[in-house]
């Protein structure tokens, strides 16, 4: 197995247009929050630049990026391997969380309209269709794509600035759980429908802290 190791179809396309440098760099963010290259793993410039068809330039420049924002470590005489998050690192990134997707829920219960509430419970229907066929991709994506919509119902520009900044490290912290998390997640997300739909932003509120809690509890739960 090449070091660089990945799982067939895992590589994504390379989105056009704009500079090679960039698409590289977020194909290789991608890989890594998927978890396609785990947290660990050797990355060799010859064999990802092959896996991406492009020459290693672009992936040396990628990966010091990637290594500037801590998703990458690069280490002399040895090169570069994907960042080993210690539990500390997970904790507070899953605290700051729980704090911004609760006052979104809270925000979400104050503001959203018939097709805000509409569009959650088709997030939620897909979600727990890619839990039921154990699509473990599939369930994470539509977990993100979940969360982001009751961001935006938020309304609140500021809070789904910050909420972009830790998205990718929760999918990334997430991905290793969602199969534990399972059907138990989208129950929450029901629950927190039904307390969206009702104005009750309290009850929003609290549901959204628990959810979150839990996820952050499964990882440090989960084996390693």
């Amino acid at each position: 197995m090449l070091s660089t190791g990945l799982p067939p179809g895992a590589v994504p396309r390379l989105e056009r247009p704009g500079p090679l440098r960039d698409r590289v760099y977020e194909a290789l963010l991608e890989l890594i929050t998927t978890r396609a290259l785990q947290p660990g793993q050797h990355l060799v410039e010859s064999e990802l630049a092959g896996h991406l068809g492009v020459s290693r330039q672009p992936v040396r420049e990628a990966l010091q990026r990637l290594n500037t924002e801590g998703w990458v470590d690069l280490r002399p005489a040895q090169g570069a391997f994907v960042h080993e998050p210690t539990e500390e690192e997970a904790d507070q990134l899953l605290t700051v969380r729980t704090l911004l997707e609760a006052e979104a829920a809270r925000l979400a219960a104050a503001n959203a309209g018939t097709a805000g509430i509409t569009a959650l419970e088709e997030l939620c229907a897909e979600g727990e269709r890619a839990v039921a066929a154990d699509d473990v991709d599939g369930a994470v994506a539509m977990n993100a794509r979940f969360h982001a919509k009751v961001m935006e119902l938020a309304g609140n520009a500021v809070l789904a600035e910050l909420a972009a900044q830790v998205d990718r490290r929760v999918r990334w912290y997430y991905t290793p759980v969602a199969r534990q998390r399972g059907h138990q997640s989208w129950i929450e997300h029901r629950d927190l429908i039904a307390a969206i739909a009702a104005r009750d932003e309290p009850r929003a509120t609290q549901v959204m802290r628990a959810h979150t809690e839990h996820t952050r509890k499964t990882y440090h739960e989960r084996e390693k």
